[in-house]
């Protein structure tokens, strides 16, 4: 949709640590990133390092950008552009801060800012994996379509984002989460203590006894794939119970939203780990009272990052039927089912690249009402 889209959108990645500025036309960054620590510590310092950053990129423009549009941290009042309450990484923020006000002010130019995992499904809805798999799907002749996206995000936490019929949805407080969902395994914990950096380095040390550990998610995939000295049972099982816990918690949002489930962020890496236990989550049966076998999700669930599975998601099982009381036949595919894939364009560009597109979304939405 915003692939050939000629305007300019400025961005930011703001972490805790850098805040690293760029700019999009089409989905695709047109500047080298601008980095400058993020001084989150304090509030004037933080700001003025972002008034820098943004005019820095904007100087270096052949020509003035549309609008501002970036993901920040944390709860806020997107619609508003406030920043405030619990924010581990930006301290001087939980007062709450009218940061889009304040740099529309700076900018004279529309600020939007929204939640990472959100912009990280829009990104993938727009220009990601979404249109990627229906234009393979039209390329094999099938006329099966997808038009919503579950966006999930593995890293520090557990992120969230839905995309319905194309749209965006931030409900109606901005508070569409999944960190917070019961943990499949411990009562009374939130899934976001199986699904995270922190999760994988507690199974580990678990599993292996070395409590002490220093070790990443990196280490520990190359300890699992043989690569790196280890105990290689025990970083296994830290990405299989990963893939567990997540897959129990997207079966759930998976059978509500109905569509495909996109996943990206650093821990992406050791999919080959975590998939087989996530896949069986989401094809496992319940039972009902009566010891009858449920699915837990109804529609067929593949993997479609394996080209034999996307070659059974593709084709369906079409066929034909009559119009009773005609010669009329008609043609059916009865084949309920979704697919899960991994971001190709990596966490940090889809969620600019979300950013991207919501913004002139909003810019064209707000010139059609002005047209009315």
């Amino acid at each position: 949709m915003f692939i050939h889209d000629n305007r300019i959108v400025i961005t930011l990645d703001a972490g805790g640590t850098n805040l690293v500025f760029g700019a999009m036309r089409g989905c695709e960054y047109i500047t080298k990133p601008i980095t400058y620590p993020s001084n989150a510590h304090d509030l004037n310092l933080c700001l003025d390092t972002m008034v820098k950053g943004f005019r820095e990129v904007i100087d270096s423009l052949d020509e003035k950008p549309v609008a501002i549009s970036f993901a920040f941290p944390g709860p806020a009042d997107y619609p508003n552009g406030i920043i405030g309450g619990y924010l581990p990484n930006f301290p001087s923020f939980r007062e709450g801060v009218a940061l889009g006000p304040f740099l529309e002010n700076e900018f004279g130019i529309p600020v939007f800012i929204n939640n990472d995992g959100d912009l990280f499904a829009y990104g993938e809805a727009l220009c990601g994996a979404l249109p990627e798999i229906n234009r393979k799907l039209a390329e094999t002749g099938s006329n099966k379509r997808f038009h919503n996206l579950l966006g999930y995000t593995f890293g520090t936490g557990f992120g969230i984002g839905v995309v319905i019929n194309h749209q965006l949805n931030r409900g109606d407080n901005s508070c569409i989460e999944t960190f917070c969902l019961p943990h499949k395994t411990k009562k009374g914990i939130i899934v976001e203590e199986g699904v995270a950096v922190r999760a994988i380095k507690r199974v580990y040390a678990e599993a292996s006894g070395d409590y002490n550990h220093n070790l990443e998610p990196k280490d520990i995939c190359e300890i699992a794939d043989g690569t790196r000295p280890g105990d290689r049972d025990a970083a296994q099982k830290a990405f299989a119970e990963f893939g567990e816990i997540a897959g129990d918690a997207m079966a759930i949002a998976a059978q509500l939203v109905d569509g495909i489930i996109v996943i990206g962020g650093g821990i992406t890496a050791a999919r080959h780990w975590i998939m087989p236990s996530l896949m069986k989550e989401l094809r496992d049966d319940f039972k009902t009272l009566t010891n009858d076998s449920v699915k837990r999700v109804q529609m067929k669930v593949f993997n479609l990052d394996d080209e034999e599975e996307f070659k059974q998601f593709a084709k369906g099982n079409s066929k034909t039927i009559n119009v009773r009381g005609t010669n009329l036949t008609v043609n059916y595919d009865d084949m309920k089912r979704i697919g899960v894939t991994f971001s190709k364009l990596g966490a940090s560009k889809a969620i600019s690249a979300g950013a991207y597109a919501f913004a002139l979304s909003k810019i064209d939405e707000a010139a059609q009402q002005e047209n009315a």
